[in-house]
């Protein structure tokens, strides 16, 4: 029998829709079809920045006005417009756009442009006319605008009293007009766990929870605002959302093999961490990220701030990494995208091809280097990764079309800013202390130096030691014994006395290793530490001629060694037992040619050892004894005052954490793309108030925490919620509070923290990622890069290393698995579990309780512990419910049906049934959606 066919409903629906892109169901619209396409396609030409013959095509009014030729369109006839002639020529002398500024138009594209104009061309009356980029609102420093006086008279804002937050203020004035009406402020324990995931991302503990409760005084909310950003978590919480921006990733490669960011770059992250807990300003920030080998040149605490730049390293192609840096510069402190400058002028904001490699001539000359620290010489162990000047000389080209293979060498280009924001760079050289252009004279290096020369002598004389010993012990020759034939070759290698003679030049080549070290130290403390007034240059030059000597006494030894070993190896070939007589001879051949190279090498060794010169190795790498300061003068014209749009980059940022949607839209993108912001008043108000208090974020967290609109409720009924729904669907205004799913870390730190299992040291190299289902610690620590990161943060829309300035919400299958599945989740729940019904029992009173008293008590107390709030009635009711069919189920174990695969506990089921239905309820409220919300 056939089977019979089954159309589903959204299968058919699919069928039915027009193909993407064609409009044959409904007409062409100017600003949906037209606008958009003209300003990809025509926009870098025919725009506000510049107008080629005349004409302009970024609004309606201005494509019928036409060009100097006269118009371009005959409104109802495309066949007669010159537009589509141009845009659909076959000459490309004649086609628009022109060769080298953009794709031509696809025959789709011009079929649109071409039914527009046949239906009249028509455009909006009123459409505004784009401004002079140069009088953009993004491009002018901030100024503090006047508080609103004219606030809704049915708000709670008092116009007349100042004490009011000037955020309320602000909003108050935009909500009426539109006429939205603010909902009433979230219940006490919405507010508080609200208020610890915002600011420390962990929830509020039960016995915090109390203490709130009970804390009746009218500013008990300041003080528990001021109480969690003196929490050295908040550094944690604060920490992770510009490592997003920052585009933290720790390094990665192909087992040791560098390829991205940098070794111990985790210790920008706790730099991050600690300058957030010690309220540093968000400007100084900026400068140690940028320049902090300039501004601090040995500051062993400021130096890792430079992993910023770090990050960016790529080992295989320079231009990439440079790429990244001028890129997310850019982006990360401006908010400007001068990554599209590239490889042509920028079409929609004022930025010529020329001022993206000016951007670039900044950074031209630094490199990356790892300082070693005093507890580990091993740099791949330990270290500072930190960026320095490597090369001050090398000049910067301009890619033609962005090919590196094709730079304008005719014409190298100055270190420089966009000149839209006016003011150029004050670039003054930076000179550098010894101890940080050669880092091998700090003393605690040269000690190290030299510990480890002292070790390897003594090895050496130990080991000669013992040879001698043993030689003095040797019993007579195989040959003088009873049967003593071949008896040697019979003997194990580990029973073979030892090369007394090649022990003795392994002691020499020690022993002249240290006197080496020891004298071209003391030669280069002379020169290097010696302060100019007081050098003695004869002194200087006796110890330059020492160490030169003792260098090449060290040389000599090694080449002895050489020799000798080479000598033995041409005995053994020659000896060898090999059957072969061709693979005999070609070993016999190399042990000869390298003994002869040996040779070769000692005799040269020998006539250096008679030179007298006081030419040496230094002991360390030497590296430019000064600065370019072109990072550092980069960095303060960023930070400065006048700069329009690192203040209002930082704002954006903190509000959009906050609030989970941004003031500007587009988070990094402040240019002409981003129109000006319904709220930009308040962008401004708030951008001034951060530089005039110091650029401190705390502040800035206070004055946010405390307005009405981050307390306010996430939800409303009644005709408020249907009023305001109609008016502003979007909540624009800000009437409500957005619900927001908890960020990927915070959902595991979550799991971690209510369980008690929560691991609080602060700090440290990064965990490996496929550990984060069994470390403690919080998620800041697990390893974050590419193709590192753990699954479940990844399910969660964890930050990609790559970048990450705004993250997504994504709702899908995995992240429900990833919770139900996970056994960090199933472990936790079991521990949790046996901890509430413990605590349950011990508070129990003395009148034996019954069974559903105590799962009352148990519910209650899971729903404090896991929500922060205690449960409803109806979600009371259906917890005992579970519990009591849940314990009926699993007392009989023999109807269960048991499952294989997936990851293994580590935590055992109980046993007592009642108590697995416990657990198995703690697993399900760890699933909850509050359980992953914050509201």
């Amino acid at each position: 029998m056939p089977r019979p066919l089954v159309c589903f409903p959204a299968l058919l629906a699919l069928c039915v829709l027009p193909t993407a892109g064609v409009h044959s169901a409904e007409p062409v619209d100017y600003a949906r079809d037209i606008k958009p396409l003209f300003a990809v396609k025509c926009g870098t030409c025919h725009g506000a920045l510049e107008q080629e013959a005349g004409l302009r095509l970024d609004a309606g009014t201005l494509i019928l006005a036409g060009g100097d030729s006269g118009a371009i369109v005959v409104p109802g006839d495309a066949s007669a417009s010159s537009l589509i002639a141009r845009v659909a020529s076959d000459d490309i002398d004649q086609r628009m756009p022109p060769e080298g500024e953009g794709e031509p138009l696809s025959a789709e594209q011009i079929a649109l442009v071409t039914a527009w104009i046949d239906a009249g061309a028509v455009a909006p009356d009123d459409e505004p006319i784009p401004v002079d980029p140069h009088e953009h609102w993004a491009f002018h420093a901030p100024v503090r605008p006047p508080l609103p006086t004219d606030v809704d008279s049915d708000s709670d804002i008092d116009a007349d009293d100042a004490s009011q937050n000037p955020i309320d203020r602000f909003l108050s004035v935009q909500q009426r007009s539109v006429g939205a009406q603010p909902v009433e402020r979230a219940d006490d324990t919405t507010l508080l766990r609200r208020v610890y995931f915002d600011l420390i991302g962990l929830p509020p503990s039960r016995a915090q929870q109390q203490v709130f409760a009970a804390d009746e005084s009218p500013d008990r909310w300041q003080r528990l605002v001021d109480e969690l950003l003196a929490s050295p978590h908040y550094g944690e919480r604060w920490g992770r959302h510009w490592m997003d921006v920052w585009r933290y990733s720790d390094w990665d490669g192909y087992k040791q093999e560098l390829r991205g960011s940098q070794r111990h770059i985790w210790r920008w992250r706790d730099w991050i961490v600690d300058s957030l807990n010690a309220d540093k300003g968000y400007d100084r920030m900026i400068v140690e990220m940028l320049a902090g080998d300039e501004l601090a040149p040995g500051d062993e605490e400021v130096l890792p701030a430079t992993g910023f730049l770090g990050r960016n390293y790529h080992n295989s192609n320079r231009d990439m990494w440079l790429d990244a840096t001028v890129e997310h510069t850019a982006k990360g402190f401006l908010g400007i995208t001068l990554n599209c400058a590239r490889c042509h002028e920028h079409k929609y904001d004022p930025i010529p091809q020329q001022a993206y490699y000016r951007f670039r001539a900044i950074f031209e000359p630094h490199k990356l280097r790892t300082d070693q620290l005093p507890a580990e010489p091993n740099l791949l162990k330990d270290g500072i990764s930190r960026a320095f000047d490597a090369e001050p000389d090398t000049a910067t080209y301009l890619y033609v079309r962005g090919n590196e293979k094709d730079p304008d060498k005719e014409h190298p280009l100055s270190p420089g800013v966009p000149d839209v924001f006016g003011d150029s760079l004050d670039v003054t050289p930076v000179s550098l202390p010894v101890e940080t252009y050669f880092p091998a004279l700090r003393r605690f290096a040269m000690e190290q130096q030299l510990a480890t020369a002292d070790q390897q002598l003594a090895a050496a004389q130990r080991a000669l030691s013992e040879a001698t010993t043993q030689a003095a012990q040797k019993q007579p020759a195989a040959q003088d014994q009873p049967d003593g034939k071949d008896k040697d070759k019979d003997k194990d290698k580990d029973n073979a006395p030892a090369d007394v003679a090649l022990l003795e030049h392994k002691r020499d080549v020690a022993r002249a290793n240290v006197r080496s070290l020891e004298a071209r130290q003391a030669a280069d403390r002379a020169k290097y530490l010696t302060p100019a007034m007081d050098s003695d240059e004869a002194e200087v030059e006796r110890l330059a001629v020492e160490a030169a000597w003792a260098e090449r006494a060290h040389k000599l030894a090694q080449a002895r060694l050489a020799v000798y070993e080479h000598t033995t190896a041409v005995a053994i070939a020659e000896s060898s037992n090999e059957a072969d007589e061709m693979k005999k001879q070609k070993a016999v051949d190399d042990a000869r040619k390298k003994l002869e190279e040996a040779n070769k090498a000692l005799a040269e060794a020998e006539v250096e050892a008679e030179k007298s010169d006081g030419t040496y190795t230094h002991v360390g790498e030497i590296y430019p004894a000064s600065s370019t300061g072109r990072r550092l003068a980069l960095a303060r014209w960023i930070t400065a005052a006048e700069n329009p749009l690192a203040a209002r980059v930082a704002v954006n940022h903190i509000w959009l954490r906050h609030f989970g949607t941004p003031l500007v839209e587009n988070v990094f993108d402040f240019g002409l793309r981003s129109p000006r912001p319904r709220h930009v008043e308040l962008l401004d108000w708030l951008a001034v108030e951060l530089i005039e208090n110091g650029w401190s974020t705390k502040h800035l967290h206070r004055l946010i925490l405390t307005s009405d609109a981050w307390q306010r409720a996430s939800a409303a009924t009644g005709d408020v919620a249907q009023r305001n729904l109609q008016v502003d669907p979007d909540n624009q205004t800000f009437w409500r509070m957005n619900v927001r799913r908890l960020e990927a870390e915070i959902v595991r730190d979550n799991v971690l923290a209510v369980s008690g299992d929560l691991d609080p040291q602060l700090g440290g190299p990064e965990i490996p990622h496929d550990q984060g289902e069994t470390s403690p610690r919080r998620s800041i620590y697990l390893q974050t890069a590419y193709e590192k990161q753990m699954t479940m943060l990844v399910d969660f829309d964890a930050a990609s290393p790559n970048e990450c300035y705004r993250r997504s919400e994504s709702i899908v299958p995995q992240q429900a698995l990833a919770l139900a599945n996970s056994t960090l989740t199933l472990d936790k729940s079991r521990v949790l579990a046996g901890r509430l019904w413990e605590e349950v029992n011990e508070t129990a009173s003395a009148d034996a309780p019954t069974s559903d008293d105590s799962d009352a008590r148990f519910v209650d107390v899971a729903y404090r512990q896991i929500f922060a709030r205690p449960p409803q009635e109806a979600e009371l009711a259906a917890c005992r419910a579970f519990l009591r069919e849940q314990s009926a189920v699993l007392a009989q174990p023999a109807s269960l049906t048991s499952f294989v695969g997936g990851a293994e506990s580590k935590v055992a089921p109980a046993d007592d049934a009642a108590q697995r239905a416990r657990e198995n309820l703690i697993h399900v409220l760890m699933n909850h959606n509050d359980f992953v919300t914050a509201r």
